[in-house]
Formats: C-alpha cells, structure tokens, sequence
C-alpha cells in the first residue's frame, strides 16, 4: 500500500523494512499492524518535516498528547513508545537514537511531491518563487496556493522551458482551466494572479496585456442569511468554546480565520473594541466587542494563559510569528500577549521550523460543529461559520446603520461588496407584495 504523507511517499517496502526490524527485536507478529499505527501517526503529527530531520523534542511531544488524550491507556503509551524507539533506532538509525552519526537518509519530506516530475529548471523556478513570496511576507496559504498554480502551469508545459513561455502561454492555460475544468471565476482569478507574480515579480518578465482569454463565469448569488430567532436557536445548541467563537462571529462580523487567529493582545476591554491583525488584503482594521462575549472572553483568556504556563515549563511556550516580527522582537514568540485567545488542544511541529509549538484553534472544528448545530436546531438553510458574518452585516442594515459603517466593520474595500446585503433586506422600495396575497 502507497501512502503519502506531508509530501513524502511511505511505501510498502518501507514499512515491510520496518516490520523486519520488529522482527529482529522479537515483537510479536500480531502487533506488528499496531506499531506501524503509531509511527503513521507520528508521520501525520510532523507534516512536512522529514523523519531524518526529527529530534527528541518531536518524539516527546508526540508521545506528551497521546499522555494527555484520556482515550489512551498507560499500555497503548507505551506501546507507542516503544513503536517509534524501534523506528527511530532500528529502522533509521538516526544519530540521537543510535547514539552515533549515520549516512542512512529518506527523501525529504519537504518536497512537493508533484513537484518532483518537473525538470530541475522547473523545480529551481518554483524555489526561487517561494523564497520571493516569503521575502514578501505574503500568508501561509497564499504562499501554498500560488506554488500550487505555478507547478500545475509549469506541468501543464513540462516539455517546455520557462524562457520560452509567454503571456499567450498564459492565456492559453487560463483558458484551459474554463473550458476544461469548468473552475470556478475566483479560482481562475487566484491562477491569474499567482502566474502574474510568477513572471512579474519572481522572474521579472512583464507579462503585458493578456485580457483576451476565456474567463469563468461568476454566478450571482444572494448571501445565505439568519434571521434573529434562528441566530438564538443556533446559539443555545453550541457549547463552550464553540458558543464564544459563534458569538464573535455575529457579534463582530469577523471571519472566521479573523477569530481563531486572534491574539490576547488585540482584545481592548477598555474601548470595547477587537483589533482584527492582517485581515483579508494584508489590511489590519477595528471592529466591536460585543457585551456578551466580555466575560466568557476573560475565562477562554485566563484557560489560555494557564496552557500558555504549562507549555513554558515544558519548553513549548513559543507561539508562531511572521518573521518580520520575531525580528523585530526576539521576545515576542513566549510573550503571554502574543499567544492565541483560542489556542489549539494539543502542541504540533511547526512545518516551516520545525520547532515544538501549539497553533491556534482547528478551523475545521468551528465549521463542524455549527453544521451540526444547524441540523439539530432544524434550520432548513444551509449554515456555516461564515453566514453568522453575513446575518451580522444585514441585521445591522436592517436596524439602519450606514452601509459605509457597516463597510468598514466587515473589512470591505469596496462597498458594492458590501451592497450583497441590501438584496436581503426587506425594506420599503426592495419589497413586493405578491398579488396573490391581496
């Protein structure tokens, strides 16, 4: 069986080599499937840094949240334990393990793995586009997005040399996209601007004017909205700390990557007011502290800094930071004010450092348990995190604050984005009595 993880392929050879060192330490063959779960386990936990590159600090915290998961027996522990020592010993013999230096390697787990069917040049161009885009101190996911696009594009002319494709190159893959995968019109967009910034910026070849390809068509849609009662009904299905999340959704108007991002530091009590940091567009703006999240925002606060202490005394206390900060203040990463109102439950190995640190909250958890909460309260409408944002801005029009107010709030750079909200509104001049109810 082929798995992939974090980029890197674990074959069945890999894990059959694995099982002969089993073997070799006399491990029972009826658990051999159980030793290998808990090394996959441990490949999942480090993401995308190599096995070869782990230290005993990643072994550790692995093996301190399978200690602190209340599902985990003291046996399975150590099984697991005893799992990656065979791995980590035996299998890879690694320095700290062995307790001496070895040349026994695997492929880094850092490499894209589709990345690695393209020629050298290629993959030397998507290098040198990465190290441009974290120069420009652009976010994670756009960083991952745009190598995305560019190694497909670079795919999509494996043949052919970057010198040699143009702005028709360009048109022709976009094209492509719209016609034969029928992609929707902001994944085009995202295609266009990461190859615009490819030959622009990273390889400094204007592209000129290449407006003539066939675009995706952009349907028009109408916000899915809550109305006040179902917001109530929502809410009182949603337990701590969902039910704090949910409430700065509305409350706020905040994304809900703006939320679990938040930072102890951006929550001003004394002016009632939230700083929402490198929103969407890398622009900071203020929005509201709503009343009822004040109490509930100083326990989540205080449970936070108390997991801040722990993670200080086990060594793990250091929180991520763009670089240009952890320059700018050394300090900053183990700074109670700079940690997470919404840290994750369990620490993970940081796929850039490769350091020990706890992240932030699983958004993916947040998304989870308001569809559940949804289905259990019967609403018929399709709810997620971000519809909580959309009731926000219209319940605000409804109660007749100014749209540029409301603009502001949410983050908009244009307010015709912002204008989607009045097409819900039933106000006079937008409603219309059918003629059958006369």
């Amino acid at each position: 069986m082929m798995k992939s993880v974090g980029g890197t392929t674990l074959d069945a050879h890999f894990w059959h080599s694995y099982e002969n060192c089993l073997i070799k330490n006399q491990i029972h063959r009826c658990d051999f499937r159980w030793y290998v779960g808990w090394c996959q386990q441990f490949v999942r936990f480090i993401g995308t840094l190599s096995l070869v590159d782990c230290q005993p600090e990643h072994v550790s915290a692995f093996l301190a949240n399978l200690r602190s998961n209340k599902t985990i027996k003291d046996w399975q522990y150590a099984q697991a334990r005893t799992a990656l020592w065979h791995l980590f010993r035996d299998h890879l013999q690694i320095s700290w393990a062995v307790g001496k230096s070895t040349s026994r390697t695997l492929p880094s787990s850092g490499e894209n793995f589709s990345s690695k069917k393209l020629s050298e040049n290629h993959q030397a161009t998507l290098k040198k586009l990465r190290s441009t885009l974290i120069g420009r101190q652009y976010a994670k996911r756009t960083i991952n997005a745009y190598l995305d696009w560019a190694t497909r594009f670079l795919a999509h002319y494996a043949n052919r040399k970057l010198t040699d494709l143009d702005a028709t190159s360009v048109k022709t893959f976009l094209t492509h996209l719209a016609e034969e995968h029928k992609v929707a019109v902001n994944t085009q967009k995202q295609a266009l601007n990461a190859l615009v910034f490819l030959f622009q910026e990273s390889e400094k070849r204007p592209l000129g004017d290449f407006s003539d390809f066939a675009r995706a068509k952009k349907p028009i849609k109408v916000p899915t909205v809550l109305t006040r009662e179902e917001i109530s009904s929502l809410l009182q299905q949603l337990s701590p700390p969902f039910t704090l999340l949910a409430n700065l959704l509305y409350g706020s108007g905040m994304r809900l990557m703006e939320v679990i991002r938040l930072r102890i530091q951006d929550v001003d009590f004394a002016q009632g007011q939230i700083l929402v940091r490198d929103g969407k567009g890398r622009k900071d703006r203020i929005t509201m502290l709503p009343e009822i999240c004040r109490e509930p925002l100083k326990i989540q606060m205080a449970e936070a800094r108390q997991i801040h202490s722990d993670d200080l005394r086990r060594d793990y206390g250091e929180v991520w930071l763009p670089s240009a900060l952890s320059k700018k203040y050394p300090g900053a990463a183990r700074d109670w004010r700079w940690q997470y109102v919404f840290p994750a439950t369990r620490v993970s190995v940081d796929p850039e450092s490769g350091k020990i640190r706890r992240h932030h909250f699983d958004e993916s958890a947040v998304q989870r348990e308001v569809r559940e909460a949804a289905r259990s309260c019967g609403l018929s409408k399709t709810v997620t995190p971000h519809t909580l944002r959309h009731s926000f801005a219209t319940h605000l029009l409804e109660s007749g604050y100014d749209i540029r107010t409301v603009q502001e709030l949410l983050g908009h750079a244009d307010v015709s984005t912002t204008m989607i909200y009045t097409h819900v509104l039933n106000k006079p001049g937008l409603s219309v009595k059918s003629p059958v109810d006369r």
